[in-house]
Formats: structure tokens, C-alpha cells, sequence
């Protein structure tokens, strides 16, 4: 499995949503995104990607994209 594939079905099973509704997808534009959403979905990406992310990280993390951007360029993760 890709990168991109992993991130993509951690944005599903985390979410429950369509792999069609991710891109685009922003923080709070959907009910189970909210702040407790968040901290799921960035436990999985840990998980998912055996890393650990940054704080400041974390409230960056504001879109799909925004957080493929974050982790190709602080976790070197290629997607």
C-alpha cells in the first residue's frame, strides 16, 4: 500500500467517511472532525506512520492536503 493509499484510508476509517468526500475535506466542515475527530485522526496517522507529531503540527493540521503537506515535509513521509 502507497503513502497516499495509507493516508486516504486513515481519513476514511477514522472519519467513516467516502474515500471520494477526503480531498478538499477541511477541519469542522464535517461533524465527526471535531476537535475530538482531530486527535483520533492524528492518533491513527501516528500509528499508520510510526511517528509522533509536533504540537504545533497538530493545530496546523487544517485540511486532507494541509496534512500531506505536514507530513512530507516534517516527517519526510513521500506521497
Amino acid at each position: 500500500m502507497s503513502n497516499s493509499e495509507k493516508y486516504l484510508k486513515v481519513f476514511v476509517d477514522t472519519l467513516e467517511i467516502r474515500s471520494e468526500e477526503a480531498e478538499g475535506l477541511k477541519y469542522n466542515s464535517i461533524a465527526n472532525w471535531d476537535s475530538v475527530g482531530h486527535m483520533n485522526l492524528v492518533a491513527a496517522l501516528e500509528d499508520a506512520f510510526d511517528i509522533m507529531m509536533d504540537t504545533d503540527d497538530i493545530i496546523d493540521f487544517s485540511s486532507f492536503e494541509k496534512g500531506k503537506e505536514i507530513l512530507a515535509s516534517n516527517y519526510s513521509i513521500e506521497f
